[in-house]
């Protein structure tokens, strides 16, 4: 048995553990939601909990077994079902109608996840995958990490649209937590620095893992200035609203302006105004939010969430700053601690914190457009992060939705600038 031999093998056995504990972990998540849970679509955005199961099941099936000589998938039209966005793969079912697919019935997907997870299995611990096909595993098992996140946004999303409010995790009332003093600024100093994740080493099971849209590692000019060593808070956002920064157009980009008005945001995503309770004020009454645990006031602890591009961008120029470039972020991020991945058990932020990343994921000022030198994967696989390179912004960090594991420095989120289903939220910059 070659040394090369003896890598790959003891490679596979690490994989396999690994890929068992993500695949629990969505088991996991999926186990709280009924089969009437699992199957509605509450807006495009979003996809049902049953389709993510299928999706990421898929992917396996797609990228891993497909390339077994003699494999053949028991089920072909699984392929058209649950193929998202990849073209060399062929036609899907479109997004906005994965809604509509009520068979595979819940029972079947769960048996279609068991039936690959033991095919995976199988035929990694036979040796029958090759280095490739481990990349697949890993690029697999992160991909999987993030549906786990979009599988909870999405049924926080729909479930925020039930008058009864459901409660998807039980958790008990926060304590009192004072609100955070004056922000800390952090100065990122002028000058060439490096940025981005280094390419992975040819044949090292150890390099640390990074999707294509981290790389190559670059330099870029910075041109000076400092960042906010925390999150922006609820309590602060308040003052924003009570300032009237939803209706003050001075504050705000002409799209973001148009889109206040078209959506008649006011603050927020999932916050409500109510006019009646202890804390009520003559005015604006009291604020809550709708949580995975259900409605519950407001923390004024807490990063703010639920908050699109527009609005962090005009909260920044109401606070005399502005968003962060991703690179003056990732400078000043590097070291900070990574806290608030996802805990099963709470599936929400805990309060700002100083020198910290995790709870809401970031914006920032930068575009999502790709590094110099940037090149995607072959085949199919590379159909993953290129093709979305386009009026999209970057965030940065990490969320109490994001998987243990999943969050680095280097890591580039993006969504279109009015999106704020995500966990998502600001810091500053100036």
């Amino acid at each position: 048995m070659t040394a090369g031999t003896v890598s790959t093998t003891a490679r596979a056995e690490s994989v396999v553990e690994k890929f068992l504990r993500v695949r629990g972990l969505t088991d996991l998540l999926a186990s709280r939601l009924s089969p009437e849970d699992q199957i509605p679509q509450s807006m495009t955005a979003a996809s049902p909990a049953a389709w993510h199961r299928a999706h990421t099941t898929w992917f396996f099936e797609e990228f891993v077994l497909g390339r077994l000589p003699g494999y053949t998938p028991p089920d072909p039209v699984f392929r058209f079902l649950f193929n998202s966005y990849y073209e060399a793969v062929g036609p899907r079912q479109p997004r906005p109608e994965r809604g509509l697919i009520t068979r595979p019935s819940v029972a079947e997907i769960g048996d279609f996840r068991a039936r690959v997870d033991e095919s995976v299995v199988d035929a990694l611990e036979a040796g029958r995958v090759d280095e490739r096909g481990l990349e697949l595993m890993e690029l697999g098992c992160h991909h999987e990490q993030q549906h786990q996140e979009l599988l909870l946004a999405d049924i926080k999303h729909l479930f925020s649209h039930n008058p009864t409010d459901p409660v998807y995790v039980h958790r008990s009332a926060d304590p009192a937590v004072a609100v955070p003093g004056e922000t800390g600024w952090l100065a990122v100093v002028e000058g060439i620095a490096e940025i981005g994740a280094q390419n992975p080493v040819d044949g090292d099971p150890g390099a640390a893992f990074s999707y294509d849209n981290e790389r190559p590692r670059h330099r870029v000019w910075i041109p000076g200035g400092e960042v906010a060593t925390r999150q922006v808070t609820v309590g602060e956002w308040k003052q924003f609203m009570a300032d009237g920064g939803y209706s003050r157009p001075e504050l705000w980009l002409s799209d973001g302006w148009a889109t206040v008005q078209a959506e008649g945001w006011d603050a927020p995503g999932y916050w409500r105004r109510e006019d009646d309770g202890p804390d009520a004020d003559a005015v604006y009454g009291r604020w809550t939010t709708f949580t995975l645990s259900g409605r519950r006031p407001t923390v004024d602890a807490e990063p703010v969430i639920h908050v699109s591009f527009y609005e962090a961008d005009a909260y920044a120029r109401w606070a005399g700053g502005r968003l962060p470039t991703e690179f003056e972020w990732e400078i000043a991020a590097t070291g900070w601690e990574i806290r608030d991945e996802l805990d099963p058990d709470r599936c929400h932020p805990q309060p700002a914190a100083e020198r910290t990343i995790g709870g809401v994921w970031e914006w920032t000022s930068s575009a999502y457009l790709p590094y110099p030198g940037f090149v995607t994967e072959e085949g199919a696989a590379g159909e993953y992060n290129g093709k979305f390179m386009s009026d999209q912004h970057v965030l940065r960090g990490g969320s109490a939705f994001t998987p243990a594991g999943h969050t680095r420095h280097t890591y580039r989120n993006f969504y279109p600038a009015a999106s704020r289903w995500a966990a998502t939220g600001l810091r500053l910059a100036r």
